[in-house]
């Protein structure tokens, strides 16, 4: 019988090969792609649910699911069913939100932090909903925009709204026109990528961005990045990377793709 790495024996596997895991939220399930470089190895399907969301953050990970929130090696958490997940920041609590709109953060048990409408995506501390931009502390605070589909919440924080991509600094700032569906930055390396339009954007400066050809047939719904490469993924399950020299493009054999993570 086939041995099930443990979340820990897998990041042994992976350091003595050189590599990263990709982790890609889909309706079958979780995949787990080792990635060396821009160079996708072995990938498979970790575990069967249906996946929402998906985040990493050091040794951790955790999965929305239409029946609860999953961490570590896929244990349950009892928060039911989840849209998104993201931690407060490095090394901060897990957040989740529900699809009736309750956000909730993980300590002991899950404590509800306050409601929003129509949650899309989490990240370090920030909500994107479609009633706006939240900060998450004690409670909810809503700091503007609306239609808000995707979020950069570390550095300088980005969103993705119906009506253009922004940067927050003396309020809201515009940093490129048309309907804004995705956004990922990497403020170590200042990497930064969009989806606008259905056309993903990679930024040259503030307000600057440069259209980026891909040999896919749809537009990302997500980017990360690893130290070596920037990693895309499509809703058909076509993973993307590129380290420099171009696009590589490995088909993951699922569908209903929502996210990635990188797990270094």
């Amino acid at each position: 019988m086939a041995h099930d790495l443990t979340i820990d024996e897998k990041r042994v596997y992976a350091d003595r090969m050189g590599a990263v895991e990709v982790l890609v939220a889909a309706e079958q399930g979780v995949v787990v792609a080792s990635l060396s470089d821009d160079r996708v190895g072995e990938f498979s399907l970790d575990h069967r649910t249906t996946a929402r969301d998906v985040v990493a953050d050091g040794t951790r990970r955790a999965v929305a699911t239409d029946e609860d929130v999953l961490v570590g090696d896929y244990s349950a958490t009892g928060f039911g069913a989840a849209v998104a997940v993201g931690f407060d920041g490095p090394g901060g609590d897990l957040l989740a939100a529900g699809p009736d709109g309750r956000v909730a953060r993980l300590d002991d048990g899950w404590t509800t932090v306050g409601h929003v409408d129509d949650p899309r995506a989490i990240d370090a501390g920030m909500v994107a909903a479609a009633d706006g931009v939240w900060t998450v502390d004690d409670g909810l605070r809503n700091v503007g925009l609306a239609d808000v589909r995707d979020v950069h919440g570390r550095g300088l924080p980005l969103a993705a709204t119906g009506d253009g991509l922004y940067r927050l600094g003396n309020g809201w700032m515009d940093e490129l026109d048309g309907a804004a569906d995705v956004v990922s930055a990497d403020d170590a390396d200042d990497r930064a990528h969009a989806v606008s339009d259905g056309t993903l954007f990679a930024r040259d400066a503030v307000a600057s961005w440069t259209p980026v050809d891909l040999p896919a047939d749809a537009p990302p719904v997500d980017v990360g990045y690893t130290d070596a490469a920037t990693v895309a993924v499509t809703e058909g399950g076509t993973l993307l990377t590129d380290a420099g020299d171009g696009w590589r493009t490995r088909e993951l054999g699922v569908t209903g793709v929502t996210g990635l993570a990188v797990q270094s």
